[in-house]
């Protein structure tokens, strides 16, 4: 265990009890690397899967932090069990979410009663026991940029006004009510909402993070073409897909759409930040990102074909406006 911690204000960090839900997935299994390896705190880690925290949890009591860690097993839309985890805890972290691309249209249902209407438990035993809350959300919120209504030859595109993403002031803009993968971004954005009119009303201390292509080891293998609108950095899988099968790379209306990545221990290293300064992080919303790593997708298709070591043609299809 590390030394005694610190916040950004020089105060000491007590230990705390973490509910984290959704711990067995890629972003919760390197934030509990990151709790176990380095700070006194205690991980209530729920899941439907545990894979990628097994080395955390197994053998039992032959780790240093095998007392401070306990795994439950649980679905939070049909467990009885989740409030008094909650009540357990200090602070809980919602990981929890649909967030595969093919679903948007094929299971619209799935994916709102998912990333709404089953965070609702969660928002209300936080408030209702005064627990704190850091809720993930997604960049995807921000829908459709401003600049994406621009001609594309048009100079305003280069603009930063027109593109930039501020967490205060970026308005939320999405397709119309049948273009079904909007369900995803539009669920989110209401969760967050939510959230907001909780802290705002009855005093729910929240954090809200909104991650950017965050991509490392352990990251979901989420299969599909990379479309300009989306948000996750599913684009990685699919490269990877098609150079082991040697099958030629698909660029969206070229590849020209930009993507800024970020690895999964810095992004880590700032949700550190938001869990161990409340006073600072409370009743906030995070971009997580790293606008000076921007490449575009044909760059990434080349960088990523270099690396392989193998010489594949890159195949340019059209794309279906959404």
């Amino acid at each position: 265990m590390a030394a005694a911690r610190v916040d950004l204000d020089g105060k000491p960090i007590k230990a705390m009890t973490i509910c984290m839900i959704g711990a067995g997935g890629f972003i919760g299994s390197h934030l509990c690397e990151k709790l176990m390896a380095e700070t006194p705190h205690n991980v209530l880690a729920l899941d439907v899967y545990n894979d990628k925290i097994k080395h955390l949890l197994e053998p039992a009591g032959s780790h240093p932090w095998s007392d401070r860690i306990q795994f439950h097993r649980l679905n939070i839309k049909q467990d009885s069990r989740l409030e008094g985890l909650i009540k357990m805890a200090d602070l809980t972290i919602n990981l929890a979410a649909i967030c595969t691309p093919a679903d948007y249209n094929t299971r619209p249902l799935d994916t709102i009663y998912s990333n709404f209407i089953d965070a609702l438990p969660v928002v209300k035993y936080c408030s209702e026991n005064s627990k704190r809350l850091i809720h993930f959300s997604t960049c995807e919120v921000y829908g459709k940029t401003i600049g994406s209504f621009l001609p594309k030859d048009s100079p305003l595109r280069q603009d930063p006004a027109y593109y930039v993403l501020k967490e205060d002031t970026s308005p939320c803009i999405f397709g119309s009510i049948e273009k079904q993968r909007w369900s995803y971004a539009c669920a989110k954005q209401l969760i967050e909402r939510l959230i907001y009119a909780e802290g705002a009303e009855n005093g729910l201390e929240f954090t809200i993070v909104r991650p950017f292509n965050w991509i490392g080891p352990r990251m979901d293998f989420i299969p599909g073409i990379d479309g300009p609108s989306e948000g996750v950095p599913r684009v990685l899988a699919c490269f990877s897909n098609n150079l082991l099968r040697r099958e030629p790379l698909k660029l969206v209306d070229g590849g020209e759409s930009q993507r800024t990545f970020v690895y999964i221990k810095d992004a880590i290293e700032a949700v550190m930040l938001m869990i161990e300064n409340p006073a600072r992080a409370n009743g906030h919303i995070f971009n997580v990102g790293n606008p000076n790593n921007e490449v575009t997708v044909r760059q990434l298709g080349e960088m990523m074909t270099e690396v392989e070591g193998c010489v594949q043609c890159i195949a340019f299809i059209a794309f279906l406006r959404i």
